[in-house]
């Protein structure tokens, strides 16, 4: 009835995202490279042998550069939707691609993987809830607002991995051109730390064990900053803030 969970890594240099059971995972994006991916999951114990598909939440390169060879030397199926693989940049000739629709579940063994629509600048994006059995894990990065797809979605997990992207001061007063600052806060860009503790606030079921802080800014948060935010009102929910640099510890994650 666990499912088990890792972020190999998640932010702009690259996003990647472990969901499994006993007998067989999948990996949400895989934005780093096949070498990394490899190495990262060496240390924490988990097998490739496992990693039956990778699932892509859209084009952006921090979340696909490191498909072609890892789904090449492994022959993974990556799912993916017409639209986000129009503009992936992908031959059909090196792996397996299958075509990923909204709210057509997909089966991997007794995994059961939901794609929905989320808010993002992209040509088709989507964020993901993971299932076995009982046990839902939400994939929700890269997000501009939190829209009814997203809630409806967030209110259902055991563990979620949440885009906590920004902090409002520190983009606000940070380097970034005016344009872009405007594209991460216009509503199609990513989701700040408040709005993130906003959302757990207001729709965390009561069942919740996990949140996996995600793809923080490199310039425009920290996690410090972050955590502090959150911590106040975790309750009996883990708070875990995903790195950059290094892979988190595997979570078992448990219905009931």
């Amino acid at each position: 009835m666990s499912l088990f969970i890792t972020s190999l890594n998640s932010g702009s240099n690259g996003n990647c995202y472990y969901v499994g059971n006993e007998q067989e995972a999948v990996l949400i994006d895989a934005g780093i490279s096949c070498k990394e991916t490899e190495r990262r999951m060496l240390r924490l114990g988990l097998s490739m042998d496992k990693v039956k598909a990778i699932f892509v939440s859209h084009e952006h390169s921090d979340h696909i550069r490191g498909i072609p060879q890892l789904a090449k030397k492994y022959q993974l199926p990556v799912f993916i939707t017409p639209g986000t693989l129009q503009n992936s940049g992908f031959s059909i000739q090196t792996f397996p691609l299958r075509a990923l629709r909204g709210y057509e579940p997909v089966w991997i063994g007794d995994l059961c993987i939901t794609a929905f629509p989320k808010l993002h600048d992209a040509s088709d994006p989507h964020s993901f809830l993971v299932s076995y059995k009982e046990t839902n894990v939400g994939v929700f990065t890269d997000i501009g607002a939190p829209c009814e797809h997203l809630i409806h979605h967030f209110q259902k997990c055991h563990a979620a991995f949440l885009e906590a992207n920004y902090d409002d001061d520190l983009l606000a007063n940070g380097r970034y051109p005016y344009f872009l600052k405007q594209r991460i806060r216009g509503g199609k860009g990513h989701l700040s730390n408040q709005q993130a503790l906003d959302l757990f606030r207001a729709h965390k079921p009561d069942y919740m064990s996990h949140v996996l802080l995600a793809h923080l800014s490199k310039d425009n948060n920290c996690p410090q900053v972050a955590s502090d935010l959150f911590t106040p009102h975790m309750g009996n929910t883990k708070l875990i803030v995903a790195s950059r640099f290094q892979e988190t510890p595997v979570f078992t994650i448990t219905a009931g």
